[in-house]
């Protein structure tokens, strides 16, 4: 067989260790304290104790970007999918109290494109050095037949920790609770295939026209504004105030599926929705879909990207380490009796 067999049928060797050389500074960015040993070999080793834990409950997630990297790749745009990421993993793990200490990524193609790759690995690295979390691994797969020559797929594996005594589970959650809201970004990571379809169903609007809510920019580019990471903020806010009952990180479902995943039986949640600025890329997407309110509120995060739950007498508190910390904080609703374990809208 020729040298360059495997090269012929779609997969090169010398670009994936290209890319590993130009990850290199990136990736090493993101090293903390905890870090045992370098990148690259075949398992990476992470030392708790060295991370100032005492006695850690461990916290693991994994996810993935979704068809939001259908509007990345038709925009040529790679460098903000990859903060997304890590988000999207990392703010799960904090809805437990969990600090994350590291990311693995997993980036899969139909034929490697080091440019477009080491964008995407760039931005993890940013997503992971601002949420404080080391990237210590990952996989790079080129498989052609299986994607499309442009096409790639992203997974991520996040694992974070919190002392065993201060876990948050939301058992201690009460009936006259507040709920506070931190505002988002955008439509962050969820409802894309949704967003797409109106845009296809909108006549003469495409990623590349101007967004009709901000022709300042393009729809593509709007878009594509990053996931917001919560992590150090709200770390903060845990560690100062130690008032926080529970915690829902708003993606697929909104309000209406995530808050109720963290209420224990017979509470429910009042929202009140004119409590917070709802950006205006969500107003043309219920004007374009012709949405309810209530089929909006369990497909986009409509302006409230995660949720924290206080007692009342701590909300302000809590909420000035929030603001202090550069978020936007809106007291959203409160919890209610409730046997069925409802988002009830007002």
């Amino acid at each position: 067989m020729k040298k360059d067999a495997y090269k012929d049928a779609g997969v090169d060797i010398e670009a994936g260790n290209t890319l590993v050389e130009r990850i290199k500074p990136s990736i090493k960015a993101t090293h903390r304290t905890g870090v045992m040993g370098g990148f690259g070999g075949f398992g990476s080793f992470f030392d708790p104790k060295a991370a100032g834990f005492k006695d850690p409950i461990f916290v693991s997630g994994t996810d993935g970007v979704g068809t939001k990297l259908k509007v990345a790749i038709d925009m040529k745009h790679y460098d903000t999918v990859g903060i997304d990421l890590v988000a999207m993993c990392v703010n799960d793990l904090l809805v437990q109290g969990a600090e994350p200490l590291f990311f693995l990524d997993y980036y899969a193609c139909g034929a490697l494109d080091v440019d477009a790759a080491a964008d995407v690995i760039s931005g993890i690295a940013r997503g992971c050095e601002q949420s404080g979390c080391a990237l210590i691994g990952g996989e790079t797969a080129e498989m052609p037949g299986m994607y499309s020559h442009d096409d790639f797929d992203l997974a991520g594996f996040a694992v974070g920790a919190v002392e065993r005594d201060q876990v948050i589970t939301g058992e201690t959650i009460q009936h006259g609770d507040v709920i506070l809201g931190l505002a988002s970004s955008g439509v962050h990571s969820n409802g894309f295939s949704l967003v797409r379809k109106l845009i296809d169903n909108t006549e003469s609007l495409d990623y590349h026209s101007p967004a009709p809510y901000d022709t300042s920019t393009s729809f593509g580019a709007s878009l594509l504004t990053p996931t917001i990471l919560y992590v150090k903020p709200v770390l903060e806010a845990i560690r100062q105030t130690n008032a926080i009952q529970g915690m829902s990180h708003i993606t697929g479902g909104g309000l209406i599926e995530n808050i109720p995943r963290v209420l224990p039986k017979g509470l429910g949640a009042e929202i009140d929705l004119g409590s917070w600025d709802v950006l205006p890329i969500f107003k043309w997407l219920q004007e374009a879909g012709q949405l309810s309110q209530k089929e909006m509120c369990r497909t986009f995060n409509c302006g409230i990207g995660y949720v924290l739950i206080v007692r009342n007498a701590d909300k302000d508190d809590v909420s000035k380490v929030l603001q202090n910390a550069g978020e936007r904080v809106f007291e959203i609703g409160r919890i209610i009796q409730d046997d069925n374990q409802s988002v009830h809208l007002k």
